[in-house]
């Protein structure tokens, strides 16, 4: 079956939450992602901070549905679909990654902090919308925003823990972004933790 753009946003927010890897290297970030789709995480970013985080891409996307974050242009979101991004995460509204995302039929998770930003991101085409830094918020402040904006797809993301997720997904956002809590510790360790957390967002 055909992979549109609309079930690649589904994969992405299947199991509600993406797992965010930044890591020292590739080498790193690859066994992360090993790691968490192990798990039976489905939804795995590799920010491109990490060092060499296209290659790390580029190997996990032959046997996990992988993405890039802190995409900040055009020209990174085209290397990173060219090297296997199934979708694509920016920490602010980027038109051009927007773009770039949709030229190849790629979904885009579009960063926002304030309803106004929300909105532009919509407006902008964002197939989900990145509310970021979640920290700053809550998962109240987030419920009041929904009933005016009740078709928003909001990922709250950055400060999202394994505690706060459940209340993120019952406040109405459609997934979460979490980084270093899903990866740290050892990896036997690793797969507990993850399973634990879906089951709790479900």
């Amino acid at each position: 079956m055909r992979d549109f753009r609309w079930r690649l946003t589904e994969r992405v927010v299947a199991d509600r939450v993406i797992g965010i890897i930044r890591a020292p290297s590739a080498e790193t970030a690859v066994s992360y992602g090993r790691r968490l789709a192990s798990a039976g995480l489905t939804a795995i970013e590799v920010s491109l901070s990490t060092p060499d985080a296209l290659s790390a891409v580029r190997t996990l996307a032959t046997g996990a549905f992988v993405g890039a974050g802190t995409v900040l242009d055009a020209a990174q979101a085209v290397m990173a679909i060219e090297a296997g991004a199934r979708f694509l995460v920016c920490p602010t509204l980027s038109a051009g990654v927007i773009g770039a995302g949709h030229r190849h039929g790629v979904p885009v998770v579009a960063g926002a902090s304030t309803p106004t930003e929300i909105v532009a991101a919509l407006e902008a085409g964002a197939d989900l919308v990145k509310l970021f830094p979640a920290a700053q918020t809550s998962p109240e402040a987030l419920r009041d925003v929904l009933q005016a904006l009740p078709q928003a797809p909001i990922v709250p993301t950055g400060g999202v823990s394994a505690a706060t997720a459940p209340e993120w997904i019952a406040a109405g956002a459609v997934a979460v972004g979490m980084g270093g809590e899903l990866t740290r510790g050892e990896p036997e360790e690793a797969a507990p933790r993850v399973r634990a957390l879906l089951e709790s967002l479900r």
